[in-house]
């Protein structure tokens, strides 16, 4: 038992973190904490007797540790803090409890270790996440603009909001009192600054991404319908490799896209999906899910993203025409289910059409 397999836990924080060594075999627990930034746990870590297996919970520091730690050779993972088990009744959470709890999980293998992306990956998907604050932001100051007009009785006498024509109607807006002046000029800067903001991080996105180990795999997914540069570079950001997934059922799994069970001997009930992974990768297939309402059709717009692709890959897009919207029939007229929650179903197959393609 001399060289069997100890576990470590870490609780990693920017300036100090604590650690748990978890001897299995003789139920040793050994804990100590270590102050300065990550880098010194992993000079910590270089000190342990081989073999361990240590783990910390993916958070704000990242995945820097993780990826030193490999470098030098040593048995550092990374576990999603979501599916960490906590017991209901346990009120009592501190850094050396949280590390030894890592620990002792690792031990029985009741941890949901996550993939380290590579740097470039992670780059990506930090602009990505970048472009999605911004566009979350200006959905924001769009809401708090147009509610100031209604409370105020201003309404447009157009047809669509947040056009050229709209914002020209905005401009010319001229109100009473200094201080609703001050107000709305204070909305239409943020409305401005957030929307400059957009369109410059989604053009700087569009050139790095054609210079990316990512152009073909964009290229192929922007030949289903309603997934252009933008969703398929979302998507590429936030799954990472496609491939580790056996089946396209995992990758829809992985998105949320898929409903909850509860089950009891012979009872089984569904519920609604369960909403895990990531939130942006899951909002970018359900509005492309919303294009497949209409019937089967292939755009001036989608024909020029489609040329020159691999005809396998157009055939895989046609096929998800068809059956996205005989879907999308079959659920909305003849079992009357309102459009959102088809959208969720449609979505949910169309991540199979999008795992086909980016596999194949």
């Amino acid at each position: 038992m001399a060289n069997a397999t100890r576990f470590v836990g870490l609780d990693v924080h920017a300036r100090e973190s604590a650690c748990a060594l978890f001897d299995q075999a003789s139920g040793e627990v050994q804990t100590r904490r270590i102050s300065g930034r990550p880098a010194a746990t992993l000079r910590w870590l270089g000190q342990l007797e081989q073999p361990f297996h240590a783990v910390y919970e993916a958070g704000p520091t990242g995945y820097g540790l993780a990826r030193r730690a490999r470098a030098r050779g040593l048995r550092l993972d990374v576990c999603a803090p979501g599916h960490v088990r906590r017991h209901p009744t346990d009120r009592i959470k501190t850094d050396k409890r949280d590390a030894l709890r890592l620990a002792r999980l690792l031990a029985a293998g009741a941890l949901h270790l996550v993939r380290v992306p590579e740097p470039e990956e992670e780059q990506l998907r930090d602009l990505v996440r970048c472009r999605e604050d911004v566009r979350v932001d200006l959905m924001r100051t769009r809401h708090r603009l147009s509610k100031f007009c209604l409370r105020r009785e201003l309404h447009y006498p157009g047809a669509r909001n947040w056009t050229l024509a709209h914002r020209d109607w905005l401009r010319s807006l001229r109100l009473e009192d200094r201080a609703c002046e001050l107000c709305f000029e204070d909305y239409l800067h943020a409305h401005d600054v957030l929307l400059s903001r957009r369109d410059r991080l989604e053009a700087e996105l569009g050139q790095l991404v054609a210079d990316s180990p990512w152009a073909g795999l964009v290229d192929r997914l922007r030949c289903l319908r309603g997934i252009g540069t933008l969703s398929a570079v979302g998507l590429c950001a936030e799954v990472g490799d496609f491939r580790r997934f056996g089946h396209p059922k995992l990758l829809a799994s992985y998105l949320g896209l898929v409903p909850s069970e509860d089950a009891s001997g012979e009872q089984r009930r569904l519920g609604q999906i369960t909403k895990a992974g990531s939130k942006h990768a899951r909002r970018l297939l359900v509005e492309a899910a919303w294009h497949y309402r209409r019937p089967p059709r292939v755009s001036s717009e989608l024909r020029r993203r489609q040329a020159g692709q691999d005809p396998a890959t157009i055939d895989i897009a046609w096929r998800a025409q068809r059956r996205l919207y005989r879907r999308w029939q079959r659920l909305e007229t003849e079992r009357g289910k309102r459009g959102a929650i088809v959208a969720i179903a449609v979505a949910r197959e169309l991540s199979g059409f999008v795992w086909e393609i980016a596999t194949s």
